[in-house]
């Protein structure tokens, strides 16, 4: 029944594209393409990048159950990746640090580019250093580095030490919380003008 996609089909690029403008034009309706609205979470002030995120999440997290559930897909044929632990958190830490100082990240700053947006095509330019950077001194930095802490294919069902659907029901409740908590700090916030 699944894929619906048959990889390896002359067809792959013909869905990247579609899937790929579907996904900047949902991202530019929500107002992703605006970099005040996307440090708004780590400034306080606006927190729907963060509901977006936990409802992706929570969304795919349910869906893959389901789908699993109902022998649409089995987990087993899902390919999860090895966790690294130090490389992660210092990737993720330079992928905040570029977020919060450039206002995207780098899908969003696509699809603000793809509108015009001179910030955006900055941010770019500075992704492209970035990568440039990584990719000259991979082998003298990285490549060792870039393998240390191996901890093995983690789930967070794994790490709890319970049923994937348990973990699945905890991340929603976290989820909710979550969104009642920013709620809360929303409307406390909200007599403030930025």
């Amino acid at each position: 029944m699944a894929p619906l996609i048959t990889p390896g089909s002359e067809f792959d690029l013909m869905w990247a594209f579609i899937i790929g403008i579907a996904f900047g034009f949902i991202l530019e309706a929500a107002g992703f393409s605006t970099s005040r609205k996307l440090v708004g979470l780590f400034y306080g002030y606006d927190f729907t990048v963060l509901k977006v995120f936990f409802t992706a999440a929570v969304t795919a997290a349910t869906g893959l159950l389901l789908f699993n559930h109902f022998g649409i897909v089995d987990f087993g044929a899902i390919y999860v990746p090895t966790t690294f632990l130090w490389p992660t958190v210092v990737g993720g830490s330079i992928m905040g640090l570029g977020f919060l100082l450039g206002g995207f990240c780098p899908g969003t700053s696509v699809c603000a580019a793809a509108i015009g947006k001179l910030d955006a095509l900055a941010f770019l330019g500075g992704l492209v250093l970035g990568i440039l950077f990584y990719t000259l001194t991979f082998e003298s930095i990285w490549m060792e580095f870039r393998k240390t802490s191996n901890l093995g294919v983690l789930l967070m069902s794994d790490v709890m030490g319970v049923s994937y659907g348990v973990s699945v029901l905890i991340f929603s409740i976290i989820a909710i919380a979550t969104f009642l908590l920013v709620s809360k700090i929303k409307e406390r916030i909200a007599d403030v003008e930025y």
